[in-house]
Protein backbone atom coordinates (compact mmCIF):
# COMPACT_ATOMS: atom_id res chain seq x y z
CA UNK A 1 0.00 0.00 0.00
CA UNK A 2 1.17 3.64 -0.94
CA UNK A 3 1.78 6.09 1.00
CA UNK A 4 -1.16 9.45 1.61
CA UNK A 5 0.27 11.71 -0.36
CA UNK A 6 -0.23 15.24 1.01
CA UNK A 7 0.37 19.13 -0.35
CA UNK A 8 0.13 21.46 2.50
CA UNK A 9 -1.15 25.36 1.74
CA UNK A 10 -0.76 27.69 4.04
CA UNK A 11 1.09 31.64 3.54
CA UNK A 12 3.18 30.98 6.84
CA UNK A 13 6.07 29.54 6.00
CA UNK A 14 6.63 28.51 9.47
CA UNK A 15 3.18 26.72 9.74
CA UNK A 16 4.28 24.96 6.63
CA UNK A 17 7.73 23.60 8.41
CA UNK A 18 6.18 22.85 11.64
CA UNK A 19 3.22 20.49 9.45
CA UNK A 20 6.39 18.49 7.59
CA UNK A 21 8.29 18.46 10.78
CA UNK A 22 5.13 16.44 12.13
CA UNK A 23 4.25 14.35 9.39
CA UNK A 24 7.64 13.23 8.36
CA UNK A 25 8.49 10.46 10.51
CA UNK A 26 4.74 8.93 9.55
CA UNK A 27 5.48 5.27 7.55
CA UNK A 28 1.46 5.99 5.78
CA UNK A 29 2.32 9.81 4.87
CA UNK A 30 4.22 11.68 2.25
CA UNK A 31 4.57 15.35 1.88
CA UNK A 32 4.66 15.41 -1.92
CA UNK A 33 4.62 19.81 -2.00
CA UNK A 34 3.94 22.86 0.24
CA UNK A 35 3.16 26.10 -1.45
CA UNK A 36 1.79 29.59 0.15
CA UNK A 37 -0.97 29.92 -1.80
CA UNK A 38 -4.23 29.14 -3.52
CA UNK A 39 -2.91 30.02 -7.02
CA UNK A 40 0.02 27.75 -6.49
CA UNK A 41 -1.81 25.01 -4.89
CA UNK A 42 -4.00 24.81 -8.12
CA UNK A 43 -0.81 25.28 -10.42
CA UNK A 44 0.66 22.26 -9.11
CA UNK A 45 -1.83 19.97 -8.56
CA UNK A 46 -1.72 18.46 -11.72
CA UNK A 47 1.86 17.20 -11.18
CA UNK A 48 1.89 16.00 -7.81
CA UNK A 49 -0.58 14.81 -7.97
CA UNK A 50 -1.97 14.48 -3.93
CA UNK A 51 -4.54 12.75 -2.27
CA UNK A 52 -5.22 15.41 0.83
CA UNK A 53 -4.92 18.63 1.01
CA UNK A 54 -4.25 20.56 4.29
CA UNK A 55 -5.47 24.25 3.62
CA UNK A 56 -5.40 27.29 5.39
CA UNK A 57 -8.33 29.82 5.24
CA UNK A 58 -6.74 33.37 5.57
CA UNK A 59 -4.84 33.41 2.39
CA UNK A 60 -3.90 36.32 -0.08
CA UNK A 61 -5.14 37.05 -3.28
CA UNK A 62 -7.04 33.88 -2.86
CA UNK A 63 -8.93 32.69 0.19
CA UNK A 64 -9.20 29.07 1.38
CA UNK A 65 -12.63 29.08 0.85
CA UNK A 66 -12.09 30.04 -2.84
CA UNK A 67 -9.41 27.37 -3.29
CA UNK A 68 -11.64 24.41 -2.18
CA UNK A 69 -14.69 25.67 -4.33
CA UNK A 70 -11.80 25.87 -7.64
CA UNK A 71 -10.50 22.47 -6.18
CA UNK A 72 -13.48 20.05 -5.75
CA UNK A 73 -14.03 21.24 -9.45
CA UNK A 74 -10.84 20.53 -10.71
CA UNK A 75 -9.85 17.54 -8.81
CA UNK A 76 -13.14 16.57 -6.65
CA UNK A 77 -11.19 13.23 -5.96
CA UNK A 78 -8.82 15.38 -3.63
CA UNK A 79 -9.95 15.40 0.26
CA UNK A 80 -9.84 18.87 1.48
CA UNK A 81 -9.06 19.22 5.01
CA UNK A 82 -9.15 22.41 6.93
CA UNK A 83 -6.68 23.90 9.16
CA UNK A 84 -7.13 27.11 10.06
CA UNK A 85 -7.20 28.89 13.83
CA UNK A 86 -10.77 30.21 13.06
CA UNK A 87 -13.18 28.02 15.39
CA UNK A 88 -16.64 30.01 14.88
CA UNK A 89 -19.09 28.27 13.00
CA UNK A 90 -19.55 30.60 10.40
CA UNK A 91 -16.25 29.79 8.57
CA UNK A 92 -16.69 25.69 9.38
CA UNK A 93 -20.30 26.33 8.07
CA UNK A 94 -18.96 28.19 5.03
CA UNK A 95 -16.28 25.78 4.57
CA UNK A 96 -19.17 22.65 4.64
CA UNK A 97 -20.49 24.84 2.05
CA UNK A 98 -17.12 24.76 -0.50
CA UNK A 99 -17.31 21.42 -0.05
CA UNK A 100 -14.56 20.11 2.50
CA UNK A 101 -14.09 16.68 3.49
CA UNK A 102 -12.88 17.82 7.38
CA UNK A 103 -12.00 20.90 9.64
CA UNK A 104 -8.77 20.67 11.88
CA UNK A 105 -7.37 23.72 14.42
CA UNK A 106 -4.04 25.16 13.95
CA UNK A 107 -3.53 24.19 17.58
CA UNK A 108 -4.47 20.56 17.45
CA UNK A 109 -2.27 18.09 19.25
CA UNK A 110 -0.61 15.35 17.02
CA UNK A 111 -2.57 12.64 17.52
CA UNK A 112 -5.96 14.69 16.41
CA UNK A 113 -4.71 15.83 12.96
CA UNK A 114 -3.46 12.34 12.19
CA UNK A 115 -6.91 11.24 12.73
CA UNK A 116 -8.17 13.72 10.83
CA UNK A 117 -6.09 12.71 7.85
CA UNK A 118 -6.75 9.04 8.07
CA UNK A 119 -10.19 9.67 8.21
CA UNK A 120 -10.78 11.66 5.22
CA UNK A 121 -8.31 9.81 3.37
CA UNK A 122 -11.09 6.67 3.93
CA UNK A 123 -13.85 9.05 2.30
CA UNK A 124 -14.93 9.88 5.69
CA UNK A 125 -16.18 13.10 6.91
CA UNK A 126 -13.94 14.58 10.17
CA UNK A 127 -15.03 17.24 11.98
CA UNK A 128 -13.19 16.69 16.10
CA UNK A 129 -15.70 17.13 18.70
CA UNK A 130 -14.91 21.36 19.78
CA UNK A 131 -16.05 21.89 16.16
CA UNK A 132 -19.32 20.14 16.32
CA UNK A 133 -19.81 21.35 19.58
CA UNK A 134 -19.97 25.00 17.94
CA UNK A 135 -21.95 24.13 15.44
CA UNK A 136 -24.61 22.32 17.61
CA UNK A 137 -24.44 25.97 19.54
CA UNK A 138 -24.73 28.16 16.83
CA UNK A 139 -27.83 25.92 15.35
CA UNK A 140 -29.40 25.98 18.63
CA UNK A 141 -28.87 29.92 19.25
CA UNK A 142 -30.61 30.47 16.46
CA UNK A 143 -33.60 28.17 17.37
CA UNK A 144 -33.24 25.18 15.20
CA UNK A 145 -32.66 22.41 17.07
CA UNK A 146 -36.27 21.48 17.42
CA UNK A 147 -37.29 18.34 20.27
CA UNK A 148 -38.69 15.65 17.77
CA UNK A 149 -40.80 12.47 18.91
CA UNK A 150 -38.95 9.98 20.81
CA UNK A 151 -39.76 6.59 18.79
CA UNK A 152 -37.77 6.14 15.59
CA UNK A 153 -34.90 7.97 17.02
CA UNK A 154 -31.73 7.58 14.62
CA UNK A 155 -29.43 6.73 17.56
CA UNK A 156 -31.94 3.39 18.16
CA UNK A 157 -29.76 1.62 16.23
CA UNK A 158 -26.78 2.37 17.66
CA UNK A 159 -24.82 0.28 20.70
CA UNK A 160 -24.60 1.09 24.12
CA UNK A 161 -20.71 1.32 23.39
CA UNK A 162 -21.32 3.60 20.32
CA UNK A 163 -23.95 5.90 22.27
CA UNK A 164 -21.23 6.17 25.39
CA UNK A 165 -18.91 7.80 22.97
CA UNK A 166 -21.30 9.71 20.95
CA UNK A 167 -21.51 11.51 24.59
CA UNK A 168 -18.42 11.74 25.27
CA UNK A 169 -17.74 13.39 22.13
CA UNK A 170 -21.03 15.89 22.82
CA UNK A 171 -19.11 17.01 25.84
CA UNK A 172 -16.36 18.38 23.80
CA UNK A 173 -13.38 15.23 24.51
CA UNK A 174 -11.67 14.26 21.43
CA UNK A 175 -10.45 10.95 20.12
CA UNK A 176 -7.81 10.81 22.78
CA UNK A 177 -9.58 11.57 25.44
CA UNK A 178 -12.06 9.36 25.13
CA UNK A 179 -9.43 6.50 24.16
CA UNK A 180 -7.91 6.54 27.81
CA UNK A 181 -11.57 6.92 29.26
CA UNK A 182 -12.67 3.86 27.98
CA UNK A 183 -9.52 2.34 27.82
CA UNK A 184 -9.38 1.84 24.32
CA UNK A 185 -7.13 2.61 21.40
CA UNK A 186 -7.60 5.77 19.23
CA UNK A 187 -8.22 3.83 16.14
CA UNK A 188 -10.39 1.70 17.80
CA UNK A 189 -12.68 5.06 18.84
CA UNK A 190 -12.05 5.90 15.06
CA UNK A 191 -13.48 3.00 13.62
CA UNK A 192 -17.19 3.46 16.09
CA UNK A 193 -17.32 6.89 15.12
CA UNK A 194 -17.21 5.91 10.97
CA UNK A 195 -20.01 2.84 12.05
CA UNK A 196 -21.67 5.30 13.83
CA UNK A 197 -22.21 7.65 10.83
CA UNK A 198 -23.06 4.30 8.18
CA UNK A 199 -25.64 3.24 10.78
CA UNK A 200 -27.27 6.84 11.06
CA UNK A 201 -26.79 7.69 6.99
CA UNK A 202 -25.19 10.73 8.10
CA UNK A 203 -22.37 12.43 6.53
CA UNK A 204 -20.20 13.93 9.14
CA UNK A 205 -19.93 14.25 13.11
CA UNK A 206 -21.29 17.30 13.56
CA UNK A 207 -24.43 16.27 11.99
CA UNK A 208 -24.29 13.11 14.23
CA UNK A 209 -23.50 15.37 17.43
CA UNK A 210 -26.74 17.73 16.49
CA UNK A 211 -28.47 14.69 16.57
CA UNK A 212 -27.68 13.48 19.89
CA UNK A 213 -27.85 16.64 21.43
CA UNK A 214 -31.87 16.71 19.67
CA UNK A 215 -32.56 12.99 20.53
CA UNK A 216 -30.94 13.41 24.29
CA UNK A 217 -28.08 11.63 24.03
Amino acid sequence: MGKIRILLVDDHAVVRKGLISLLEDEENLEVVGDVGSGKEALEIIPKLKPEIILLDLNMPEMSGMETAKHLKKLAPAIKILVFSMHNDADYVLKSIENGVDGYLLKDSEKDEILLGINTVYEGNKYFPPSISATLVGAIQTKGKSVSGPKNNLKTDVLSKKEKQILKLITEGKNSKEIADLLNLSIRTVSNHRANMLKKTNLSNTAELVRIASKEGI
